[in-house]
């Protein structure tokens, strides 16, 4: 079925210890690439659908790097660029809406392989996974990284 799909399904507490409901909106992405021209423009940035329509004449970048990105997953392009937190404030506005979690990307291991998606992180969270599984290994084969101070000591005798 094509077109929004909302449901209610977040609650909140608004401080006062009421819980507040929330409702979400869900777009399928075939839906979302119809809005591919200057006319309309959706974009989907880690997950969340933005409307940017209005934003087109102002986007800093010009319009076109919009229109590239327009009907799609723009979530890589938008993080390569580097924008300023005041850039994702601003995009808040925008926000219409979720991607349909059936067409959502499977998530698999959580939030390390979030991390290991960005690619302007990649490349230091390969550095911490090689060190992380390094440790791991001597945990497992029950040698601690000080066993050769250790070994070395005793080999004198």
């Amino acid at each position: 079925v094509l077109g929004p799909m909302a449901a209610v399904d977040a609650s909140g507490s608004d401080g006062k210890g009421q819980g507040v409901e929330t409702s979400v909106t869900y777009y399928r992405l075939e839906e979302v690439a119809k809005r591919n021209s200057s006319k309309e423009i959706w974009l989907v940035i880690h997950g969340r659908v933005y409307d940017v329509t209005r934003f087109l004449n102002e986007h800093p970048g010009g319009e076109e790097v919009l229109l590239e990105q327009a009907g799609a997953d723009a979530s890589e392009s938008f993080e390569d660029v580097g924008h300023s937190s005041d850039a994702r404030e601003m995009l808040k506005q925008y926000y219409i809406g979720d991607v349909h979690p059936n067409d959502l990307k499977p998530e698999g291991g959580g939030k390390l392989l979030d991390i290991l998606d960005f690619p302007h992180r990649r490349r230091h969270s390969l550095r911490f996974l090689v060190s992380l599984l390094h440790v791991g290994k001597q945990i497992l084969l029950r040698r601690p990284c000080w066993s050769l101070e250790a070994y070395t000591r005793g080999s004198g005798n």
